[in-house]
C-alpha cells in the first residue's frame, strides 16, 4: 500500500534529493517543506498520508517537530529521520507519537520499509537502533 501524499520536512538539500530518489517510486505527490510555515501551510492546505521530518527541523515554539504535528494534526503519522541515535531520543519521539524513528545513516535501506510499515498503521524503528539497545529495555 503505497502512500499517497508525503510531506517532506527536512532542511538540508543534498539529504531531500536522496529522499526524494527513494521514494519517487512510492507516491502520488511529495510536498518538501524547509521551514515550520511552510509545514503549517502544507498542512492546512493538503491532505497527506504521512509526513517524513528531521527531527532537527527547527521549530519556533521551543517543541520537537514530532510535538508539533501531533498538536496541529493528532491523527497524522509521522516518521522521523535523526542522525541521534540515543534510545532516549527514540523513546522519546514514540511517546510524542511519531510512527517511525529512522536513522539518517540508514535512511537508504530503512525508509522505505519504514513508509510501508507506517502506511499500514505499523511502526518501524531503524532495526541498529534495535540490536543496538544493549540495556535489556525494548524500544517503545
Amino acid at each position: 500500500m503505497p502512500a499517497e501524499r508525503i510531506i517532506l520536512a527536512e532542511t538540508h538539500p543534498t539529504f531531500v534529493g536522496v529522499v526524494r530518489l527513494l521514494l519517487e517510486q512510492t507516491m502520488n505527490a511529495m510536498f518538501m517543506v524547509a521551514d515550520e510555515r511552510s509545514l503549517i501551510e502544507a498542512l492546512a492546505d493538503t491532505h497527506v498520508d504521512l509526513v517524513i521530518a528531521d527531527l532537527s527541523f527547527p521549530v519556533s515554539s521551543g517543541e520537537n517537530v514530532v510535538r508539533l504535528l501531533q498538536r496541529l494534526k493528532p491523527e497524522l503519522k509521522a516518521i522521523i529521520l535523526s542522525v541521534h541515535d540515543e534510545q532516549t531520543v527514540v523513546n522519546e519521539c514514540l511517546a510524542a507519537g511519531a510512527k517511525g524513528f529512522v536513522l539518517k545513516r540508514t535512511a537508504s535501506t530503512d525508509l522505505l520499509p519504514a513508509v510501508e510499515a507506517v502506511v499500514r498503521g505499523g511502526t518501524y524503528v531503524s532495526p541498529f537502533l534495535l540490536h543496538a539497545n544493549t540495556s535489556g529495555d525494548p524500544l517503545k
